[in-house]
Parts: C-alpha cells; structure tokens; sequence
C-alpha cells in the first residue's frame, strides 16, 4: 500500500509541476481517476496556484481528449481492437457489451447522459465510434456533459483544500443524485421516442 501511495504521489507532483498541462493530461490518459486528478486541481486552485476557471477548462479538454481516443479506437479498430486493447484500458468485454446495447436502444442520447453513470462514461466512446456517430455532435454531447463533472470535481477540491484527498466522500452526496437523474433523463427519452413512434400515422 505504501508504494502505491508513492506512485501516486509522484503522479501528482508531475501534474503540480505541469499545471494546466497537467490537468488535461492526467484526464486524457487517466492512470488515475479523473476525480482524483479534479479534485487535485481544486487543491491547486486553493494554493494560487492556478485558476478555477481555467483548471474546469483543462479538465473538460483532457476529459475530451480520452473519449476522442476511445471513439477512435471505436471507429477504426472495431471490436477486434477494443478486445485486444481492452486490459490495458481497464474495460472489460461484459463493458463494452452493456455500452453497445444501450447505444443501440437509445442512441447518441446515451453519449450525454453516460457520462454521469460509473463505467459506461469510460465506455460509452467505443460503440459510439463503431457506429460512426457524427464526430461534431459527440464532441458537442461530451463536452456539455463533462463540463459539470469538471466544475463539481474541481469546486470541491478548493473548498477542501489541504483536505482535498476526502473528495469521495465529500462528492457522494453531489454525484447520487446526477446519476439517478441521468437515468431519469434516460426514460424521459425513451418514453419520448415511443409516444413519437406511436403517433406516426401508420401508411
């Protein structure tokens, strides 16, 4: 355990050093969970030694930059090549499944909402990118949905300042209620498709 803390906090002090960069980095190739990273530049923000408004920026752009690689991966490896790749990108085949099933029944929908649910916003790119999804409008969904996580993550890292590491359990209260709204929004959207479908007239 004690060398894990090590590592991690050799991680951290890179992303210190790095500032800015350090954000988007940290969020874009995740060696360690983006609400540790978040809540790290919120710590920073805390020194003075950067801006909130700048680090919620970096964090909403390296948040992108992961699921642009992901949504590649998606669109020209396919399948073949997110199971090859899969363990070393901590997803697991039973993942990538429940995404593709949800992304076949509720469309580009999910990209938005998927962000706010654990596992399916790491997974919810690679079906996207299999199914060829316009890339302006996956950019736009995930953009709009990951700058929240970025404003919430990086909020509480500044109020907890030194104190920053509690940010799980500071977080909990905040992220129960978006995931189940995030599920609401989801039947909201399939009770919507279905009223649509049943109101065209038949020909």
């Amino acid at each position: 355990m004690g060398l894990i803390h090590e590592w991690l906090a050799q991680l951290l002090s890179w992303i210190e050093s790095l500032g800015y960069f350090g954000i988007i980095i940290g969020l874009a190739i995740e060696v360690i969970p983006s609400e540790i990273v978040l809540g790290y530049g919120g710590y920073l923000v805390s020194k003075g030694d950067i801006n909130y408004f700048v680090a919620v920026l970096c964090g909403t752009i390296g948040a992108l930059l992961q699921q642009w690689i992901l949504y590649a991966i998606g669109r020209f490896g396919g399948r073949p090549l997110v199971d090859k790749l899969g363990k070393y990108l901590h997803i697991k085949p039973k993942h990538i499944d429940l995404a593709e099933k949800w992304f076949d029944k509720y469309g580009s929908v999910i990209v938005f909402t998927g962000r706010f649910v654990p596992v399916m916003r790491q997974v919810v790119s690679i079906p996207a990118g299999m199914a060829r999804m316009n890339l302006g409008k996956f950019t736009l969904l995930t953009f709009v949905a990951s700058l929240p996580w970025s404003l919430l993550f990086v909020g509480l890292g500044w109020s907890l300042g030194s104190q920053w590491e509690k940010i799980d359990e500071k977080a909990a209260p905040y992220v129960q209620p978006v995931i189940l709204i995030a599920i609401a929004l989801l039947v909201v959207y399939f009770l919507f498709q279905y009223v649509r479908k049943r109101s065209k007239p038949k020909a």
